[in-house]
């Protein structure tokens, strides 16, 4: 079963004290390279999953900062609510067969993904894998 990884970029970008709020569309597309990168090296026990970046708002500049991405990685820049496109998302690929795992700290997104059948993890998850990479 395909796995895809459904980003929370705003909420990730926020789990970390990096100075994200002075450049916000900035810190994304660092975020998203990041997350490039760990689909190439690949995720343990997931060495296959594809990765949807979900934009909102200001972030949503990141778009047009992006460096080529992997193959294996989407960006979606929500017109309106990133937890909708989230949700939304969410609910297209169970529907389809994938596994959806939903990478968010969001209390009510995590409600809302868990009831079209994703699984959810918090952002330390990725950001583990992520900084695994930088070392």
């Amino acid at each position: 079963m395909k796995t895809v990884v459904v980003v929370d970029v705003a909420n990730v970008m926020g789990a970390r004290a990096d100075g994200w709020w002075r450049d916000r569309a900035g810190a994304a597309a660092r975020l998203c390279q990041e997350v490039s990168e760990l689909a190439a090296r690949g995720v343990p026990d997931l060495p296959d999953a594809e990765f949807v970046l979900v934009l909102e708002g200001r972030s949503r500049g990141a778009a047009s900062l992006l460096n080529v991405l992997y193959h294996s990685v989407r960006v979606i820049r929500a017109p309106g609510s990133g937890d909708d496109a989230i949700v939304t998302e969410a609910s297209s690929l169970v529907t389809s067969g994938a596994s959806c795992l939903v990478v968010t700290a969001d209390r009510e997104l995590r409600r809302r993904c868990e009831a079209e059948g994703a699984t959810i993890v918090g952002p330390t998850w990725l950001l583990g894998f992520i900084e695994a990479g930088n070392i």
